[in-house]
């Protein structure tokens, strides 16, 4: 697909508006890429970050689609689980994972909401061609964003997944958190449970899903000279990329990736779910233009894979 947009609109009174709700927002990309998107393919539409502190993000939900051109809400953290008891239905990962990223007005008026981090995640792992089906995998966190990636993981109802992981161990430094998780996801074929430290040896493969690494002094989510010789690694943070855990584990030779296909590889769900279904097909057909505009200089060279 040509990078040139087909035609730019200005947002006018004609412009269909989705919203991304975060607490914080200075850390999300989807407003680049969907707007990136819009462009490319000719649409009036725009996507806007919302700071919604998350004491008022259920009143500001109740009353956001009654502005008739809203179409729709993209969620980041920390509302994703929030959101859950204004919903009239949601599908299966999201039950399972207890939290949405999207929301949508039926015909009826309801609200409907879908989760696609997990696949969005799951997607980009078989894009980097990192096995996981069988396999023993650490994720370092227990928020919405792990949640969505263990219930894809264990195959809770995933379109993507090719197999279930043999065991899913999850560790989050909140005490009864990771615990709480575990039991969330349990009932399937994998091995749930609460792992004891960060420690990544043992695993063959490791996601970092917690917020270090946003900030340059962060620590490491882990120590990365404790992978597996063997494992891989994926960091889904949108921002500072690659970060220094990502960095480490490329200078022993792992295959370490940034989260960005996390995102790219669920733009497809997205549409979708939004009734942009030709937008849709275009994406999942050809998502270049994306990695394009995101993918900084210093991977400029990974963006087009063998």
């Amino acid at each position: 697909m040509s990078t040139a947009p087909a035609k730019i609109f200005p947002v006018d009174g004609r412009t269909d508006v989705y919203m991304i709700l975060g607490d914080p927002v200075e850390q999300v990309r989807a407003p680049e890429s969907f707007n990136l998107i819009f462009a490319a393919l000719g649409m009036n539409a725009v996507v806007v970050p919302a700071h919604v502190a998350i004491a008022d993000v259920t009143a500001f939900v109740k009353t956001v689609f009654t502005g008739r051109n809203i179409k729709g809400l993209l969620l980041t953290i920390p509302h994703k689980s929030v959101v859950m008891p204004l919903l009239a239905r949601c599908g299966p990962l999201a039950q399972v994972a207890g939290a949405v990223n999207a929301l949508r007005l039926n015909a009826e008026g309801e609200l409907e909401g879908d989760l696609f981090d997990g696949e969005g995640l799951v997607s980009s792992l078989n894009y980097f061609g990192m096995v996981y089906a069988g396999r023993r995998v650490l994720v370092l966190g227990a928020g919405g964003g792990a949640a969505a990636i263990g219930a894809s993981l264990v195959g809770a109802g995933s379109q993507v997944a090719l197999g279930a992981a043999s065991e899913l161990a999850f560790y989050d430094p909140t005490p009864g958190k990771a615990q709480e998780l575990a039991q969330r996801l349990s009932g399937h074929s994998t091995r749930v449970s609460a792992a004891a430290s960060n420690d990544p040896a043992g695993y063959d493969l490791v996601i970092n899903a917690t917020p270090l690494g946003l900030k340059t002094t962060d620590a490491m989510p882990c120590d990365a000279a404790r992978v597996e010789p063997h494992a891989a690694m994926m960091d889904i943070l949108m921002k500072n990329q690659p970060t220094p855990w990502v960095r480490a584990g490329r200078a022993r030779g792992l295959n370490a990736q940034p989260g960005f296909e996390m995102m790219i590889q669920q733009a497809d769900l997205y549409l979708e779910f939004f009734g942009l279904s030709d937008a849709a097909a275009r994406v999942k057909r050809d998502a270049t233009f994306i990695r394009e505009s995101i993918y900084p200089a210093e991977l400029a060279g990974e963006i087009k894979r063998p």
